[in-house]
């Protein structure tokens, strides 16, 4: 596979047609609900599940409003908008595959959010960069979703644990059930559930 494509990791729901043309995900509550958004439909496009995305939002609820939120493998962009639809403060999308990053830089213009930010970057070296960036601002909410069977997972966590995480941050993690990938020993994990062959689990930064 190109690298261009690594990063590209959400699942296309069903009805969804694959290749270069566009599906729909939609915003299931808060300022944007019921809005569906255009997202490029290319192989590895993995949106989450609106079934799972909303038992998540759930589980987060009492965090978003005003909170800091980082899509670190964006694909669709489903995660983070749904965070900015709910509250969220600010919310970075970072996304490797140029088509797609493109699209999500049309979403967030179709939404007039200011307060998105998408970077056309490979997330490993974006975490990387930020940990001596002079603007850097620590992140309350991140979401981990990256393509299957690449250990991504594991070592995004590791650069996320050394970059400075807020105080009490809140790490989505969503990966193959048979996954045996490390968290950092210092997040606590909340919440865990299993939908086919995806878990997806709710970890607290603790410093």
């Amino acid at each position: 596979m190109k690298q261009a494509k690594k990063q590209l990791n959400r699942k296309s729901p069903a009805g969804m047609t694959q290749g270069k043309s566009t599906g729909k995900i939609r915003i299931i509550a808060g300022k944007y609900r019921g809005r569906k958004l255009p997202v490029l439909m290319a192989d590895g496009l993995r949106p989450t599940t609106d079934r799972v995305k909303e038992t998540v939002f759930n589980w987060l609820m009492p965090y978003i409003n005003q909170a800091n939120c980082l899509d670190c493998f964006a694909g669709s962009g489903g995660l983070g908008f749904e965070a900015l639809s709910r509250g969220a403060a600010q919310v970075t999308l970072v996304e490797l595959n140029k088509a797609a990053a493109k699209q999500l830089q049309a979403n967030k213009e179709l939404l007039k959010a200011d307060n998105v930010m998408v970077i056309n970057r490979d997330a490993l070296a974006f975490l990387k960069s930020e940990q001596t960036a002079s603007s850097h601002k620590p992140f309350d909410l991140v979401f981990l979703d990256p393509p299957f069977r690449k250990q991504l997972v594991e070592q995004a966590a590791a650069l996320l644990n050394q970059y400075g995480l807020a105080e009490q941050a809140l790490i989505y993690v969503e990966m193959e059930v048979e996954s045996k990938q490390l968290m950092p020993t210092n997040w606590q994990l909340l919440k865990e559930k299993t939908a086919g062959q995806v878990v997806y689990q709710l970890y607290q930064y603790q410093a």
